[in-house]
């Protein structure tokens, strides 16, 4: 048993020299690392590029387009000729060739404010690019500070599980003292080891977790040494306190990041709408060029022949009628628009309800918070009177225990629901569009 016990001991000994990091990191240093390496991060920004790219006059029909083409052809011709006097006129080997080449300019002059329209919703289409990567950078954010503030968490559950085998093993030589002083059983040492391997062990477990953690954090900062080791630079986790409900509803309503896009889409169902419209006006069409040609004849009264010169036209027209397609397409549009809008109360409805339930839970824990930590005050009162009375031998070794494990489950309940209020408060300032306030 004392071989185990000493094996035991030295491979968590080992353990613990290898939570302590290389470096100690902050959440700042975390954030700026992932914005900058994380792989959604770079996809959500180049989708973004791509929408800016579609943002040009050109795209949305403004300028004009410039054609330029050119041809070389020839033929290489036998012709047999039957005269009416019944002569004949063989001609082979008769080379014709032609050569062209033109430059068309074509430009839109007016199409139902079509191209006007396009452009606004290519704006819109730019925005939302630009949305959708603010989104991917907050929902990374909040699971990065989560995950940041994780590892404080299993970092404080090992100290207290720490604790757990330092009260352990002074359990155990005061059962050792006793016994050898005759006023213990060698039972009663064997039982105490027996709690000492078991918190060694829950140790031992913990050391995996912790680690865990450092690997996740380190995936979502894409860094290419996943075994990196690090320690936090908070070792605890500090609430923020005085988060106000209806600050918080204005802020969301104002900034949040879904509703906006909501509202992006709910635009651009309004432009299809004119897009459609569009297709009623009349359109007028500009269209110009140059045009050269070159023609060359090996048997003719002409060896050549050159012919270039501008062209010119403008080309206006209506749809007078095509089976009712456009009322039926206008029908369907002020449709979606209404259904961007429902959409947009939906979302709305949605974030407020998510808003209202997350902040009760905040506030909820603040409480909790306040019991647990006199909870916790009461537990370590109790252990020292238990710790004396044990020592007087007036208290049994279950109920030492059961003392013991009051006080650590005391720790690690006040330890949890702190990560978990943080968690909250995490979620209500990413809900309200503050989740860059963490930066």
């Amino acid at each position: 048993m004392t071989k185990k016990l000493i094996v035991l001991n030295l491979v968590l000994i080992s353990s613990l020299n290898l939570i302590k990091g290389q470096e100690v990191v902050d959440i700042r240093t975390c954030i700026s690392t992932g914005l900058e390496r994380n792989y959604s991060i770079l996809i959500a920004r180049n989708k973004e590029e791509v929408a800016r790219n579609n943002y040009t006059l050109g795209n949305a029909g403004y300028l004009p387009t410039l054609d330029l083409n050119s041809r070389y052809s020839g033929t290489v011709n036998n012709i047999n000729q039957t005269m009416n006097d019944g002569t004949e006129d063989i001609s082979k080997g008769i080379h014709n060739t032609v050569a062209s080449a033109g430059l068309s300019l074509g430009m839109t002059i007016f199409n139902g404010f079509n191209v006007r329209t396009t452009y606004k919703k290519l704006d819109e289409l730019k925005q939302i690019g630009e949305l959708s990567t603010q989104m991917s950078i907050e929902n990374y954010l909040s699971g990065m500070i989560a995950g940041y503030f994780n590892i404080v968490l299993q970092v404080q559950l090992l100290d207290n599980m720490r604790y757990a085998v330092a009260l352990s093993k002074e359990r155990l030589r005061i059962d050792e003292d006793r016994y050898l002083l005759g006023s213990s059983s060698k039972l009663q040492v064997l039982q105490s080891r027996v709690y000492l391997n078991a918190d060694s062990s829950r140790l031992s477990r913990q050391y995996e977790v912790v680690r865990a953690a450092q690997i996740k954090l380190n995936e979502l900062m894409a860094i290419d040494d996943l075994s990196c080791r690090f320690d936090t630079k908070d070792t605890t986790i500090e609430i923020t306190r005085g988060l106000l409900y209806e600050k918080l509803l204005d802020e969301t309503l104002a900034s949040n990041t879904s509703l906006r896009i909501a509202a992006k889409n709910r635009t651009i169902s309004e432009y299809d709408y004119l897009l459609v419209s569009s297709r009623s006006y009349p359109y007028v069409n500009l269209s110009s060029g140059y045009n050269y040609n070159f023609n060359t004849y090996s048997q003719s009264s002409l060896q050549s022949q050159l012919t270039n010169g501008l062209s010119y036209g403008l080309t206006m027209g209506v749809n007078i009628f095509d089976g009712n397609n456009q009322r039926r397409n206008l029908k369907n549009s002020s449709i979606d628009i209404r259904n961007k809008e429902l959409a947009y109360l939906e979302t709305e409805q949605g974030i407020r309800a998510d808003l209202l339930t997350i902040y009760n839970a905040y506030t909820n824990y603040l409480r909790l918070i306040e019991l647990e930590q006199q909870n916790l005050q009461t537990a370590r009162e109790n252990l020292e009177i238990a710790m004396e009375r044990y020592m007087l031998g007036s208290l049994s070794g279950i109920e030492l225990r059961e003392v013991q494990k009051s006080l650590l489950d005391a720790n690690e309940s006040l330890i949890s629901i702190k990560y978990q209020a943080k968690l909250a408060e995490i979620s209500l300032m990413l809900i309200s569009g503050r989740i860059m306030d963490y930066y």
